[in-house]
């Protein structure tokens, strides 16, 4: 068996030794061993982030088509090992030719697409193009779902209970004027997650809580932005408090913008102004984000969170929530590793099938 061991790692805070298989790029072992390796001299070692929410990068759109290996090559640089392209609310033939289009084969891995839409509410649009958005229909993506991780949807629409309890992929509730109970009703029907909770969706109220309280009483998991401009640093840290690290998980929503300076930008045919590196529409609504998954990471550290659980939260628990072995630093899990100095910055990117 064609071993990779990296000696003298310091994983969770204790220096050990990592030994990886080439062949299945599955991590064997975290203890030491006697036998030779790479000396990282103490280096840190973390699990890749998987972002399961995010449009674009370094200038191009998930909805291009044609761009997803520049953005794994991106993404792995600075850190994430995973991702879900996530398409705009838009036209169901360019909907479907993504869905279609070739995978990456270096960088990033894509875990599958996430659809943000095309079953969204007019109201909570957000920066979503309402010109697409349509009522659920399970033959809209026939033949296609294999190629879908999961789906931002509006339960109170017309049938979207229905399409949640049959959807073969994971429906996560956004875009959404829902009230408490239909969000409920949407959670014990099968949707399992918030989309960017708090926003696009009915604001939390005391007398009702909306989206926000039924994801807390249903034991869904929430999508949190950590940039510090979808979200008040105090509410990163109440929704912490609130829903843990097993349940909260860090996306980016990035757009294409990400990884580039101010600009005039696209995003879902949509014009996105981004100044000092916040993005918004003509209408001065928020329009995702410029940030990566480290951007994210750093600041929710910054906000007051523990550094292992944000880092928890930005690879384990995504990667749980896809049901997939990654985003542990641990025997049995793809060997998706960073290696990373004190202040997090990205010396080396581990990739499992990539060794």
């Amino acid at each position: 068996m064609a071993k990779l061991i990296l000696k003298n790692a310091t994983v969770g805070g204790v220096l050990t030794d990592i030994t990886i298989d080439r062949e299945s790029g599955r991590i064997l072992s975290v203890e030491k061993t006697a036998e030779a390796g790479r000396d990282l001299q103490g280096a840190a070692v973390i699990a890749g982030f998987v972002d399961i929410h995010a449009h674009g990068f370094i200038g191009h759109d998930v909805m291009d088509g044609d761009k997803l290996p520049e953005m794994s090559a991106f993404l792995a640089s600075c850190g994430t090992t995973s991702w879900c392209p996530t398409t705009t609310t838009n036209a169901l033939p360019e909907l479907r030719a993504v869905l279609q289009g070739e995978l990456p084969k270096a960088g990033a891995h894509v875990l599958g697409f996430h659809l943000e839409g095309p079953y969204i509410s007019h109201k909570y649009c957000g920066a979503l193009n309402t010109d697409y958005a349509r009522l659920p229909s399970l033959a809209d993506f026939e033949g296609l779902t294999d190629r879908v991780a999961l789906m931002t949807l509006a339960p109170e629409l017309e049938g979207a209970l229905d399409y949640i309890k049959n959807a073969p992929f994971r429906i996560s509730v956004g875009h959404t004027a829902a009230n408490y109970d239909v969000a409920r009703e949407a959670f014990r029907a099968g949707a399992d997650c918030v989309t960017h909770i708090f926003n696009a969706m009915s604001p939390l109220h005391h007398r009702d809580p909306a989206v926000v309280g039924a994801a807390l009483t249903e034991g869904a998991f929430v999508q949190v932005i950590s940039d510090g401009i979808h979200l008040h640093p105090a509410t990163v840290m109440a929704l912490y408090r609130m829903f843990g690290s097993d349940r909260m998980l860090l996306i980016s929503d990035a757009i294409s913008a990400a990884g580039l300076s101010d600009g005039d930008y696209m995003l879902g045919g949509k014009a996105v102004i981004v100044r000092g590196g916040v993005a918004r529409n003509e209408a001065g609504a928020l329009s995702g984000s410029t940030v990566t998954m480290l951007d994210c990471v750093r600041r929710a550290i910054s906000f007051g969170i523990p550094r292992e659980e944000v880092l928890k939260m930005a690879s384990e628990t995504p990667a749980r929530y896809l049901g997939v072995r990654k985003g542990r630093v641990a025997p049995g899990y793809d060997a998706d590793l960073l290696i990373v100095d004190e202040e997090l910055n990205v010396l080396e990117t581990i990739l499992c099938d990539q060794l």
